[in-house]
């Protein structure tokens, strides 16, 4: 055996392809004509290439470990540089980048994009679900070609350049060898075909912008931001290709009593003092009609009324939230001076007079608490 190709790529014998192939790539980087032209180097890179060239090739790499050199009768093409080990420009990116190059023309038909509107609805339609009538604006596919592109009567040619290949092959000579490099036919744009006759209608795209209705069902519980999907109903791709979806957004339109926070309902009631102290009702117009607020005696500003199923639905999975009903106790500002008497005889029974109160200590700032912290308080 004259050559062993195993130690002219550094690896050993039972070397998997992986670790053959990183040898190679090593060795071909350091010893490229282009970073090293010392004559000496081009001869050591033409043995790594054809050591490579029997031990990446399972039935030659098998001969060779038998005892035959493959490569024998390959020599005066492997001085050409990449030689037989290389076919074309596919192979030595296969080789350097683990992929080969993709063939073939690219189909006109392609999926569409995503669209997305959105749509206004009110506290109770999101509470309990509703169903929308929307029009939409999006590409739809042409009546007048079937998203073909060709006018009536016409249709898609072969494009005589590339001969339906979709790409335009070129043959170059240099220190590796004959490189064929590829790209896309600049007449048929890679599609391999050409339409000779536009459609009129959509100019050759296979789809035209239209306005269209959709009927949404918006489900319960949905809140500000949720987004319905459509499937299928958004953009249809060029060349008549599948649509893709509609996204709709929802927004909440503002309500003029309650306050949502998830799925609770809160608003605020004010009384005055003499109702909290006495106790009443108060109506009030829920999302399931007109009811009687239980304000209890003796209700203090701040305090609340929950009002269990009476929120928003849940989204996902049953039950409803709560409407809170908070409660606001007004102090009269001027009184008359009949009034300020019954005041004034209500204090007396009830010994406040000269009420002492109760002070608690007040909430810090944020430096007084720092200056606390860095004092060991």
């Amino acid at each position: 055996m004259a050559t062993d190709y195993y130690a002219v790529l550094g690896v050993q014998r039972d070397a998997s392809q992986d670790e053959i192939k990183k040898a190679f790539r090593r060795l071909a980087r350091e010893l490229h004509p282009d970073v090293n032209p010392d004559p000496k180097t081009q001869e050591r890179f033409k043995e790594i290439n054809t050591a490579y060239e029997v031990l990446s090739d399972p039935q030659k790499k098998q001969v060779y470990d038998l005892g035959g050199d493959p490569a024998s009768g390959a020599a005066g093409g492997a001085a050409g540089g990449f030689g037989g080990g290389f076919g074309n420009f596919s192979d030595i990116m296969d080789a350097f980048f683990g992929t080969a190059a993709q063939r073939g023309p690219r189909s006109r038909t392609r999926r569409g994009q995503d669209a997305m509107i959105r749509l206004d609805i009110d506290l109770d339609e999101s509470a309990f679900g509703t169903t929308k009538d929307i029009q939409v604006d999006t590409a739809v596919v042409c009546n007048t070609c079937s998203g073909e592109g060709a006018a009536p009567g016409t249709s898609a040619q072969t494009c005589d350049m590339c001969r339906g290949r979709g790409e335009v092959s070129q043959v170059t000579r240099s220190f590796l060898g004959q490189v064929m490099t590829s790209r896309p036919c600049p007449q048929c744009q890679g599609f391999g075909t050409v339409v000779p006759t536009p459609c009129p209608e959509c100019a050759g795209d296979g789809r035209i912008r239209s306005r269209r209705s959709l009927t949404v069902k918006i489900p319960a519980g949905v809140d500000n931001g949720t987004r319905i999907q459509l499937a299928g109903e958004g953009e249809v791709g060029p060349g008549g290709g599948p649509a893709g979806d509609l996204y709709v957004e929802i927004h909440e339109n503002s309500h003029p009593t309650f306050q949502r926070r998830g799925d609770d309902l809160h608003c605020t009631v004010t009384i005055p003092m003499t109702a909290a102290a006495l106790g009443t009702k108060v109506p009030l117009e829920t999302l399931d009609g007109m009811e009687e607020i239980d304000i209890r005696p003796g209700t203090q500003s701040g305090q609340s009324v929950p009002l269990h199923e009476r929120g928003v639905t849940h989204l996902r999975g049953g039950g409803r939230g709560q409407l809170i009903v908070h409660v606001e106790v007004t102090t009269p500002s001027k009184l008359e001076p009949e009034q300020e008497e019954l005041l004034r005889r209500l204090a007396k029974l009830r010994g406040e007079e000269r009420p002492t109160g109760q002070f608690q200590p007040g909430q810090q700032g944020l430096f007084s608490r720092l200056k606390d912290a860095f004092n060991g308080r």
